[in-house]
């Protein structure tokens, strides 16, 4: 699957619009996390805790994403975003999306 956040490939072509796709998750902070990060918020530094979490949250976001853009027939998405917010003071949520789309290679 192509993920692209641009609107065009150079050297593709898209063939057919799918429509709108989107991936998210809601991850909720862990207690020993929060015990570092309080930490390092005296001392400085990475949290690495927390940037652990997030990777995961956006690999997983992006795998949902990719699921319902191969359920709809696409083999690639383009205009991908990412976003995150706030959902509770312990919780964030991410989500991936993306227009999906079938595209091929242009023939010369």
């Amino acid at each position: 699957m192509m993920i692209v956040t641009t609107e065009h490939v150079a050297g593709y072509e898209v063939k057919d619009v799918k429509g709108y796709v989107k991936g998210s998750t809601i991850q909720t902070k862990h207690i020993g996390r929060d015990i570092t990060a309080g930490l390092k918020g005296i001392v400085g530094g990475e949290i690495k805790g927390y940037n652990e979490m997030m990777t995961e949250a956006r690999k997983l976001a992006i795998h949902r994403m990719v699921q319902e853009a191969e359920e709809k027939g696409a083999n690639g998405i383009i205009g991908m975003r990412m976003q995150t917010s706030t959902v509770m003071q312990t919780a964030a949520e991410i989500i991936a999306y993306g227009t999906a789309v079938v595209i091929e290679k242009k023939t010369p």
